[in-house]
């Protein structure tokens, strides 16, 4: 008997129990525990039914990820199903905290399921490049229908135990909180009203239900849209779509085909990294685990405009009380307006109550006086990108935060030490960058000055998971790691338009790569003025910054989607970039004023000088230690930029490319276009001659 699943009689029902913590993962320990112990059931011929339920706080949360990228030793989980399926005796799975992946797959192979009410299911392997790969796409759309079975399949969402109830995944939900004593008072019922052993694959009710609806073809359609350049929700789709075509068996061998096709594809393998790299960003190189972490059970923020507002709605929405202090009534007011005006729109949506609502409202306290920020444990500044007052805040909070406060700017480009030097305890003060929108983007770019404490390191990125970010320590420097490399790409774009290129082309490529939108209307949303004022800023520093066609349209005020007019044009109440011909004119009148003679620019040009100049970058932060890994970089770029996670990251996606066709083409843009953007990195050239990746550091 496996140390990890037990067996046990308790009257008539034969217990089996597995605990593996912390999610009682489908380890070749517990695959082998659990045939173990329903062959004990079996034999036992005082049990009349049999009992599948987990310790601690969730049932099987699906494969062990410590065994990720090994060979599958035997028992393989779909013969544990099938021993389970075609049991003798009656088997109960008991569900409680999540049912995932080849958890529900498991709890489909038993007879009869029953769950707390607080308890979710979902098939999430697609969120890997993967597909339900024990049987998963051929049982649940005999139990949900065809619909709710593609639903859950291609997006990998999880469901709550009454959805799962109201569409036949499980039998019945039960409140309270032991789920062995739930689970064993199913059993009995079971034993009591004689149930026989139901097996899913025998259901075929809903599959003759919908056979002739048409609804794969309707679901293709809509995933062209939705899941455009992904390869394995189509997959998944074909997968379902065997459950109707063929029999049971040829449907699970047709399952594994398709299996195998999503394991051998590269979006497999970039999402696989960006799994564990997400998990890696909040192991911190050189901060130890046991770093103790400061108590925030009360934030400042400094603005109420776009990211100010943002940032005081991730607080709230954890129940963390906000004091938001703006300079003016009226910029108080309309913060406060924006922030009503988006909690109604989510309720409205069905995502909150309107109790939640005002309840979180009501944790956020306007106020005009810095005197109100004496007893909070954060402020995170979130005014303009100008270093003169941002100096003259952190001034003013000196004076009147208390002890141990720690001080935080939303700055996106800005030194932090100098901002820092602006008050007497330099320790306290940190860089939380927040993306925009900050209520909805997950990145959280936390930035270490040259002199913050440890104890501040640990605790803004503790924070970023309590407020459900995904944080990322990086070190100063103009941009940190994200808007570095962004300025990097911005320039570049900028270049391929000036030779000849149109803003339209160089985001299709962008769109067609995988990003959700390209470097122009990514712009256009920010705001023109946010870039104007950062180049402004870096002149005024005595900086060398080129002249901009950009330039041009920020001081016409066409400022992008708020002004309905920047580098495209929109219509009332569109998001959609239309192309514009003035923007066209005015970028001609530039080339010609600069002696710029244009050229067509192919795709293929536009997507190296995009990307190389990005990973040539990425190699150079690297280098001077801003980013500790190139983890860190990937997990920036997708959650703060939009690159595909199914490419793995920008530094992921270079090594896949290959090193060396990146360098050659770095170098051949160097010889063309000159600039320090396209001097190779010492990194990279190093990792060539070495023959080794990014991945290897």
């Amino acid at each position: 008997m496996s140390e990890v699943v037990s067996y046990a009689r308790e009257g008539q029902v034969g217990v089996i129990t597995v605990n593996y913590p912390p999610v009682n993962a489908l380890s070749h320990a517990v695959r082998s525990g659990l045939l173990d112990a329903l062959r004990q059931g079996q034999t036992d011929d005082e049990a009349k039914a049999l009992l599948l339920v987990c310790k601690g706080r969730t049932f099987v949360a699906g494969a062990d990820i410590r065994e990720f990228g090994k060979p599958m030793q035997e028992p393989g989980l779909p013969s544990v199903i099938d021993a389970f399926e075609n049991s003798q005796k009656p088997v109960i799975a008991a569900l409680h905290g999540t049912a995932l992946g080849g958890g529900l797959e498991l709890a489909l192979g038993c007879h009869y399921r029953v769950a707390l009410s607080t308890a979710q299911v979902g098939l999430p392997e697609v969120k890997l490049g993967l597909l339900p790969g024990a049987g998963g796409t051929q049982r649940l759309p005999r139990l949900s229908g065809t619909q709710k079975a593609l639903e859950m399949i291609t997006t990998g969402n999880f469901v709550s135990a009454d959805e799962a109830r109201e569409y036949g995944i499980v039998d019945a939900t039960e409140e309270g909180s032991s789920i062995a004593t739930i689970g064993r008072a199913y059993a009995e019922k079971a034993i009591n009203e004689s149930w026989p052993t139901r097996r899913v694959r025998d259901l075929t009710d809903k599959l003759e239900a919908d056979k002739n609806s048409g609804v794969f073809d309707e679901f293709r359609a809509n995933l062209q849209k939705r899941a455009r350049n992904l390869f394995s929700p189509f997959k998944c789709v074909d997968a379902v779509e065997a459950a109707f075509k063929l029999s049971f068996e040829d449907g699970l061998q047709r399952e594994r085909e398709l299996f195998m096709e999503c394991m051998e594809s590269p979006q497999r393998a970039g999402l696989v990294h960006a799994f564990f790299a997400e998990r890696g960003v909040s192991k911190v190189p050189g901060l130890s685990p046991d770093t103790p972490i400061r108590d925030i059970n009360r934030v400042g923020i400094i603005g109420a405009g776009t990211m100010g507002g943002g940032i005081a709605m991730n607080f709230a929405n954890v129940g963390i009380p906000v004091r938001l202090l703006e300079a003016k009534q009226d910029a108080l007011d309309r913060g406060l307006a924006v922030i009503r005006r988006n909690y109604e729109n989510t309720a409205k949506k069905g995502r909150i109550t309107t109790a939640q609502v005002e309840e979180r409202m009501a944790l956020i306290e306007p106020t005009l006086n810095y005197s109100d920020l004496g007893d909070v444990d954060l402020v995170i500044e979130a005014v303009f990108e100008d270093m003169g007052i941002k100096k003259q805040i952190f001034g003013q909070l000196d004076k009147v935060c208390k002890p141990g406060a720690i001080l935080a700017s939303n700055t996106s480009t800005l030194d932090i030490d100098e901002i820092a030097s602006a008050t007497q305890r330099p320790q306290d003060v940190v860089g939380m960058h927040f993306f925009s929108p900050a209520n909805v983007m997950k990145l959280l770019e936390n930035v270490r000055g040259e002199k913050t404490a440890d104890d501040v390191k640990a605790t803004v990125m503790a924070l970023a998971k309590r407020i459900k970010k995904v944080g990322v320590l990086v070190g100063n420097c103009y941009g940190f790691v994200g808007n570095r490399m962004l300025h990097r790409r911005g320039a570049e774009a900028m270049e391929l338009v000036n030779d000849g290129a149109t803003p339209q082309q160089v985001d299709k490529v962008l769109t067609d790569f995988g990003f959700p939108m390209g470097q122009f209307a990514m712009s256009d949303l920010a705001g023109i003025d946010v870039g104007y004022r950062i180049r402004q800023e870096r002149r005024k520093a005595g900086e060398d910054i080129p002249p901009s066609w950009a330039d041009k349209l920020a001081e016409q005020g066409r400022l992008g989607q708020k002004t309905q007019a920047g580098i495209y044009r929109y219509e009332e109440g569109s998001r959609k970039p239309i192309p514009d011909p003035e923007v066209d004119a005015l970028i001609n009148a530039f080339r010609q004023e600069q002696g710029i003679a244009s050229r067509e620019i192919s795709d293929q040009e536009i997507l190296e000088r995009c990307l190389y100049v990005m990973i040539n970058e990425g190699a150079k932060i690297l280098e001077g230690g801003v980013a500790a890994r190139p983890l860190d970089i990937d997990i920036t770029w997708i959650y703060g930029y939009g690159f595909p996670a199914y490419r793995g990251g920008p530094m992921f996606w270079a090594d896949q490319e290959g090193l060396d066709k990146v360098l050659a083409g770095i170098r051949q843009f160097h010889e063309r276009l000159g600039g320090e953007q396209w001097q190779p990195a010492a990194l990279l050239e190093r990792l060539v001659k070495e023959g080794k990746r990014f991945g290897d550091l």
